[in-house]
């Protein structure tokens, strides 16, 4: 039976709310777009440090490009408390050897597991570093995205990190609308592949692109 993470992270929420604090979450983020409705969301909740680190992204140029726009709505997003915006090391080997042998996978496959493990890795090690409260990913409000295997990991590694992470399926609740409505507001880049070189093969179709 699936988990309604949606409902797992309302009833975090609840608590968080009637506790009347006010934790440090670190949000791992692939892009503006993904980001925008995820972080008028939370902003209520959470001091929060968008995280990007995404070595799957290719080329350079497109990694930058994202960065630079990653950067620019928490510039002009309106939120209450703190949000900020850390940028990981871009290290495309590192990538390309988590997913060796697997580069054939069809998206969606074992391939994309790796990915979201080598990511959310670095994020819940780099919370506990920090001494964050939560950490979290906004990968889930992509329809393209499995929310049960994201959390599975996060929790997973929430447990080996030792930090608290925050169950979340975003796209619930017209979360994914919300987010291409956030983009076309502020103008952001909106890009047509999820990032690595393997995701523009041409069996690979984005939302609103289906054909």
């Amino acid at each position: 039976m699936k988990t309604n993470y949606q409902l797992e992270m309302e009833r975090v929420l609840a608590r968080i709310e009637a506790s009347g604090a006010r934790p440090r979450l670190l949000l791992h983020s692939c892009c503006a777009p993904c980001s925008s409705a995820v972080l008028e969301r939370l902003t209520h909740f959470f001091d929060i440090t968008v995280f990007y680190y995404n070595p799957n992204i290719a080329p350079a140029e497109e990694f930058e490009r994202r960065a630079a726009e990653q950067i620019r709505l928490a510039e002009v997003l309106p939120h209450e408390g703190r949000l900020e915006v850390l940028r990981g090391a871009y290290d495309p080997e590192v990538f390309y050897a988590a997913c060796r042998g697997h580069e054939d996978d069809p998206e969606g496959g074992e391939r994309c597991a790796r990915c979201f493990r080598l990511r959310l890795g670095e994020t819940a090690r780099i919370a506990a570093q920090r001494g964050d409260d939560f950490f979290a990913t906004t990968l889930s409000i992509s329809p393209l995205k499995d929310a049960q295997r994201l959390n599975a990991i996060g929790l997973e590694l929430a447990r080996e990190a030792g930090v608290d992470w925050l169950p979340a399926d975003f796209k619930k609740k017209d979360g994914y609308r919300r987010s291409c409505e956030l983009s076309a507001q502020y103008g952001l880049y909106r890009q047509d592949y999820c990032g690595c070189v393997f995701s523009r093969r041409r069996d690979f179709r984005p939302p609103g692109r289906e054909q």
